[in-house]
Order: C-alpha cells, then structure tokens, then sequence
C-alpha cells in the first residue's frame, strides 16, 4: 500500500495495491501495523456505511473535543468527491480544503485526522461510502460548515446537490469558531 500526504499536513491518501486476475480482485485494506508505520496510529472503535444516490451532499461535519473523530474514508461502489477542509486553529492552513476522488474503481481510501471537517458530495447513483472512526458518534458534540460558504471556494462540481435540513443550516466559515 502506498501512503500519499497531501498539502495540508495530516491528511493522507492511500492507494492499496491490487491483486487481480480473472475472477476478481483482492487487496488489504487495514492493517494496523503497516498504518502505525505510515503515521496513522489510531484505534478505529466504530465502522459506518451510507448509501446515496447521484447529487447527494453531506457534509462539511465534525465532531468537537472530547469526543473528535479521526476518519478513514473509502467507497466500495460508485463514487464521491470527497473534501476535508482545516479547522485547526493553529494550523498554517486554517480555512484551507482538500478534495479526491474516491470510487470502486481506483479504491483509494483516504484518512483525516480529528481537526477538520468532512464531506462528500455522490458523483454516481448507488454509492456505497464506509468509514471507519476513531471515536463513537456523540449527538450533543456534531457541528458543521456551511458546504457551499463562498469564503472556502472549495468546487463541489454540483449547483443543486440533494442535502438535509441539518446541512442547509449550518455556520457560515466567518461565523464558525472552531474547538480544535
């Protein structure tokens, strides 16, 4: 497996390696000793699957301390545009995103530490995304971004995505005071 940093530091993309031949594929998609290696030392404590269908938006969401979440992101079917956007008071790139490409097919996975917000935005009908966090879900600790707040400019490639009230709703980034 290939483990790739990004431009903002901690965030990780990782390319497994594939075993194919004519009945399939097979790769490793955890292993904790090669993550330990690689700067992802965590342990996940809880797995979550969604399914969306094209045009679905969730996101930008965070858990606050205590009880932030550290995340391993990765689509089984379909695909997502997948974006963490830096909410790290003290980091060099506060308000700053980053976005991949996530799908069946390149079956990348991508990790994101506790410290950012997180979305994705379904490029595909049927989407399976999964990810495996670092800390259980905690209702009273979730908080969010407004995904289309001009002031991160991040380029979902959708004008009218499908998303929840709880995301229409959520703090513009000026307004945002962030608890990491």
């Amino acid at each position: 497996m290939e483990f790739e940093k990004c431009n903002i530091d901690g965030l990780i993309i990782l390319k497994p390696t594939i075993f194919g031949d004519d009945r399939g594929h097979f790769y490793e998609s955890y292993n904790k000793e090669v993550f330990n290696k690689n700067g992802i030392d965590v342990a996940f404590v809880q797995d979550n699957q969604s399914l969306s269908h094209k045009g679905v938006l969730r996101g930008l969401h965070f858990q606050a301390p205590p009880y932030e979440q550290g995340k391993l992101v990765r689509v089984i079917q379909g695909s997502v545009l997948d974006v963490a956007l830096d909410i790290r008071k003290n980091s060099p790139t506060y308000g700053q995103h980053f976005s991949i490409t996530l799908s069946g097919k390149n079956h990348y996975q991508f990790w994101i530490p506790p410290g950012f917000a997180h979305g994705f935005v379904t490029l595909e009908d049927h989407t399976i995304f999964c990810y495996k966090c670092t800390g259980p879900y905690h209702k009273d600790s979730e908080g969010s971004v407004l995904w289309n707040d001009p002031q991160l400019n991040i380029k979902w490639g959708i004008e009218n995505p499908i998303i929840s009230e709880k995301d229409k709703y959520a703090k513009n980034f000026n307004s945002f005071k962030s608890p990491f």
